[in-house]
């Protein structure tokens, strides 16, 4: 498994020489990317800021994600992820932003999303989006830190 603490370093790297910042809109992680990217001295350079939508108004009020497409994808879908990492650009001065939103466990999953589904979505000023779903194995917890794996991993992937 990848060291956090290296592709942090990495990421924090990338941004800094490109000149670009940062927004996330975490749901499933409840923070850990955003704790992770600011455990570094100096992340104020290239870390904008972060969203915890956690709920579905809160992903309607916070980064005017449709609730009609709620209602019809589900939080937990690359159409919501999408829009959320939409929003992030468009309510922060970031260039770039990454959004999540999942089902961590052990409960609240289905036969269609299972628990560790987790959708990702990047987004760049005038690049677009990039969207992948995910299911991944193990605890709570195993989820969680294999979604902020994934996000730095498209983050990194993203700025090259």
């Amino acid at each position: 498994m990848p060291n956090v603490d290296k592709l942090i370093e990495q990421l924090a790297a990338s941004f800094i020489k490109k000149g670009y910042r940062l927004a996330v809109a975490e749901s499933c992680t409840g923070g850990l990317l955003s704790a992770h990217c600011t455990s570094i001295a100096g992340s104020s350079a290239w870390f904008d800021r972060a969203w915890l939508p956690y709920s579905n108004d809160a992903k309607e009020q916070m980064l005017d994600v449709p609730v009609q497409l709620m209602i019809e994808q589900g939080a937990v879908s690359l159409a919501v992820t999408e829009a959320m990492a939409l929003g992030c650009l468009e309510k922060s001065s970031a260039n770039v932003s990454v959004a999540m939103s999942g089902v961590a466990g052990p409960g609240g999953g289905s036969v269609e999303k299972p628990v560790g589904t987790v959708c990702f979505a990047v987004a760049q000023t005038h690049k677009g989006v990039i969207s992948v779903q995910k299911k991944f194995k193990g605890n709570r917890q195993d989820i969680r830190q294999l979604a902020v794996l994934q996000s730095l991993t498209m983050l990194i992937t993203a700025l090259q």
